[in-house]
């Protein structure tokens, strides 16, 4: 008859010594997370327009959002018979209305871009005025002017 050894004859008592790789491996993914958390990067609210209404809505096409990719802000200011002439990055406007609030929605995706107005020289200086006035109420810091080297 063939005698199964015991697992008790062999390991003499000593239960910490088995233990000991456990509890090293334990503390080494303890230290591990411990560190990974900290160095995790801190998501902020991406800013975003969405609709409050739900359902399959046909998608609004004459009024594009604003480009979201954009390094500077280029307002063209042109005199058109006797007439402002506005344009923002090269998306023509009506009236001074629009091109407060493209600047407005603009400034709310990048408050920091870098932004250009470009008179034409016969626009009377007054609405070149009421443009600045325009982007620094949307939020626009850094405004500059284009000048025509003629």
């Amino acid at each position: 008859m063939v005698r199964i050894p015991s697992r008790d004859a062999e390991s003499d008592g000593d239960i910490d010594s088995t233990m000991t790789p456990m509890i090293d491996v334990v503390f080494l993914l303890l230290i591990f997370f411990v560190w990974t958390a900290g160095t995790q990067i801190v998501e902020y609210m991406l800013p975003g327009q969405l609709s409050a209404e739900t359902g399959n809505l046909p998608a609004n096409l004459d009024n594009p959002p604003p480009e979201q990719d954009f390094d500077k802000v280029v307002i063209r200011l042109r005199w058109d018979g006797g007439l402002p002439d506005w344009s923002v990055n090269d998306q023509p406007l009506e009236t001074i209305e629009e091109v407060a609030t493209m600047l407005q929605s603009l400034a709310g995706i990048k408050p920091d871009a870098p932004l250009v107005i470009h008179p034409d020289s016969p626009v009377p200086l007054g609405y070149v005025i009421e443009l600045f006035d325009e982007s620094r109420l949307a939020g626009f810091s850094k405004v500059s002017f284009a000048v025509n080297q003629e």
